[in-house]
């Protein structure tokens, strides 16, 4: 019989890469995740029966229990980029992976790989950073030979970063953001589930590995390489410090005066302390060669799922090439 894998999250964007994954390399594959209706997509990862979503409340013991029963190996991928109702930072980031290293501890689980972040430090002063930072601390008191990835910003399909920007910038003629100067490192999220993939059938040892891509570009930079690649021209503006402090403000006591109605999804003053600091493999950081995985540039992927925010779709090309004929 195939080894199992418990794959807390396994339906979010990282996840179901590392699930996909998972399944081609023969393993059975439990995704444990809140809304298993919601997950039912990942089944056709694997052959009948191979990939199944379970219901996995990260919060509870039992249910996390429940969920790695029977497991060889076990990957967090729960995260959130904004607190709403009673998802928080410190539940799901900092306590949901000491309960699930905890827990896989007790029932004899084998190996455990954690999604973290770039930045994860408990003396952070954003609560996101510092949550993953005591989480990471949390597991490894329990999973002392786990194996933590610690990506930058993950670009692919389904990201919410450049499609956020793509969509905005389809309607509106500016695109302002906050810390245009941050330096980013973009990470494909298929190379990140590579590496899991790797980490859970044991071919690096434990530790912690910073995740990025082969470019490091600032804010501004990534704006523009998406500008072109659909095909628009809009201004980016650099909003002053005192001015996007205020505008997260405003948006942050929205969401709490509306009792969660309004979701946060636009910038909060977490985000804005993370901003403030660069998000790049620190030097000397074990990384992608630990793995043999050469990292795909975001050239080779982006044109893939931004050509829906062309001015004409997936005709822009074909308009294009029609103009230069006629020009020729």
């Amino acid at each position: 019989m195939s080894k199992l894998v418990t794959i807390y999250g396994g339906s979010g964007f990282v996840g179901r890469y590392i699930a996909r994954r998972m399944a081609k390399a023969g393993w059975r594959v439990r995704v444990a995740v809140r809304r298993p209706n919601e997950a039912l997509f990942v089944r056709p990862y694997g052959v009948v029966g191979q990939v199944e979503p379970v219901l996995c409340n990260i919060r509870d013991d039992d249910s996390v229990r429940a969920a790695l029963l029977g497991a060889d190996a076990v990957v967090n991928c729960v995260g959130i980029l904004v607190e709403s109702g009673k998802n928080r930072f410190d539940p799901v980031q900092a306590e949901g992976p000491e309960r699930i290293a905890r827990l896989a501890a007790e029932n004899g689980v084998a190996r455990m790989v954690h999604i973290s972040a770039i930045g994860a430090d408990m003396g952070a002063d954003s609560d996101y950073a510092s949550s993953k930072g005591e989480g990471e601390a949390g597991m490894l008191k329990h999973m002392p030979g786990a194996i933590i990835l610690r990506p930058s910003i993950v670009f692919g399909p389904e990201d919410e970063f450049f499609n956020r920007f793509g969509a905005m910038a389809r309607t509106s003629p500016i695109l302002p953001v906050a810390g245009a100067n941050t330096l980013f490192q973009p990470v494909y999220v298929d190379d990140v589930a590579r590496a899991a993939e790797m980490a859970v059938q044991g071919k690096v040892e434990g530790g912690i590995y910073e995740l990025g891509g082969p470019e490091v570009e600032s804010f501004r930079a990534l704006m523009q390489r998406m500008l072109g690649v659909i095909h628009r021209r809009r201004l980016i503006l650099n909003m002053p410090r005192p001015i996007a402090g205020l505008m997260a403000w405003s948006f942050d006591m929205l969401q709490k005066v509306t009792l969660g109605l309004f979701t946060n999804g636009l910038l909060t003053r977490d985000q804005l302390k993370n901003l403030s600091k660069d998000n790049v493999v620190s030097e000397g950081a074990r990384g992608f060669e630990a793995f043999g995985i050469t990292p795909v540039a975001m050239a080779a992927i982006l044109p893939d799922y931004l050509w829906r925010f062309r001015p004409s779709g997936q005709y822009d090309a074909i308009k294009e090439s029609a103009q230069n004929l006629r020009n020729s």
